[in-house]
């Protein structure tokens, strides 16, 4: 498959009569916007903000982040079998528009929600407060019920994305970057003096609240399968969880895979990318040992010398991790894994639920349970009152003065594990 990205660099964004792309800025018609948005009878209301880097404002409770995308040329849709029809998406040509993000917001929907920071110390660990941001903040309607609000909420986030990728259709991006995954024997056979490498990709899916979705279907109910790397960067994959803020995958995360980016950037260079196998994160422990077994055998099936894993979440998800390293690297085949620690406010603690003596390549994005105290803001965009429990926070965390002293996990995007942020450890 051949994808072509054309990127409209966005500098800022205002609201305006008409939703348009001009000299770098995005102006957005908000009533035309609403009514788009409008329909949902498990909203209550649904409202419009901007936040821009800079600005003293925090965004919370942040459920996802969403880069407005339009598919110009080629089959399939933006976010296909979700908002568009189930077509083939990851070949053609797409237009995004950088620098800009849609941001949802609104009453709490799981604990595992966070925040974001346009100035000030939480914003050097969120990529989101470089963005200019357009919030949508939605209400539920009373006594509904939390997945149903969190679908309310996702439709809401990814209609509004899909909106504003058209102000970018006959737009002429300032950069166009291709990729490019041929068919495994021909990708084999062009670079075949170079290591094979693949990327194993777990996809959050450990039940209500804890979904990402493949073609709108829920990951959960999928088996390990082999997915073109431009389907993911097509938006061919969602998400749906309320995991911990810190190292969730936002679809914006997904859209725009830093893993899969520097694969191709060295692909036919010093390795040959032969391609993606997305797996799930399972509560039982027989679906554990399924999904790890399906995805070794397929790795085994590509052929390739090396393999890079990433993970979402952590505590359970670590035994799901380690698996698939260990049975991979049975079958002889290098990992590396790349997650993040949860090793205590001192550090000192065991980083991950599970270990193996195989996994001795490890790329980690952080110590999530690092306090930070972040000061208060002028305008809040949300509900603050969450900041005592949404996970990293604790009784107490809210003080007086609006400040906040939680752990990095209450900051969107902080330990990313997809390698999406600023933080990292080394050994000596």
């Amino acid at each position: 498959m051949r994808l072509q990205l054309g990127y409209i660099d966005i500098k800022d964004v205002q609201f305006g009569s008409e939703t348009k792309v001009e000299k770098g800025v995005l102006y957005v018609n908000k009533e035309e916007m609403l009514e788009k948005l409008s329909g949902d009878n498990r909203l209550s209301s649904i409202d419009i903000d901007l936040a821009r880097p800079g600005e003293e404002v925090r965004i919370t409770p942040v459920k996802d982040v969403i880069q407005p995308r339009v598919k110009v040329d080629g089959p399939g849709g933006v976010f296909p079998g979700v908002i568009s029809k189930v077509g083939t998406v990851g070949s053609g040509r797409t237009h995004a528009l950088r620098g800009a993000n849609v941001v949802t917001a609104g009453k709490i929907v799981g604990f595992q929600e966070g925040l974001i920071d346009m100035t000030g110390p939480g914003a050097d660990y969120s990529p989101f407060s470089k963005s200019v941001n357009i919030v949508v903040v939605c209400e539920p309607v009373e006594g509904l019920k939390q997945h149903q609000h969190e679908e309310a909420v996702r439709l809401a986030g990814l209609k509004a994305a899909v909106y504003l990728g058209e102000a970018a259709r006959n737009v002429e991006p300032d950069e166009v970057k291709v990729y490019e995954t041929k068919p495994l024997l021909e990708q084999v056979d062009e670079y075949k003096d170079l290591p094979r490498v693949a990327y194993v990709y777990m996809l959050q899916s450990q039940g209500l609240l804890h979904d990402t979705y493949v073609y709108g279907v829920d990951a959960k109910q999928i088996i390990p399968t082999l997915i073109y790397p431009t389907e993911v960067m097509d938006g061919a994959i969602v998400s749906g969880n309320c995991v911990s803020a810190c190292d969730k995958n936002t679809t914006y995360h997904h859209m725009n895979n830093p893993i899969i980016e520097d694969l191709y950037s060295r692909h036919g260079k010093d390795i040959n990318f032969v391609g993606v196998v997305i797996t799930n994160e399972n509560v039982f422990l027989a679906d554990k040992e399924r999904s790890s077994n399906m995805t070794a055998k397929l790795i085994r099936f590509l052929g390739v010398d090396g393999v890079i894993i990433s993970e979402e979440g952590f505590g359970n998800p670590d035994t799901d991790l380690i698996m698939n390293c260990k049975k991979i690297e049975a079958e002889g085949i290098k990992t590396v894994i790349v997650t993040d620690e949860y090793a205590g406010r001192d550090g000192a603690s065991q980083s991950l639920a599970d270990a193996d003596a195989k996994a001795d390549a490890v790329v980690t994005a952080g110590n999530a349970n690092e306090i930070i105290v972040l000061p208060p803001m002028k305008k809040v965009i949300g509900h603050i009152e969450y900041a005592d429990v949404i996970a990293g926070g604790f009784s107490g965390s809210l003080r007086k003065d609006g400040s906040i002293e939680a752990e990095l996990q209450i900051i969107t995007g902080s330990t990313n594990e997809l390698g999406y942020s600023k933080l990292s450890a080394k050994t000596y």
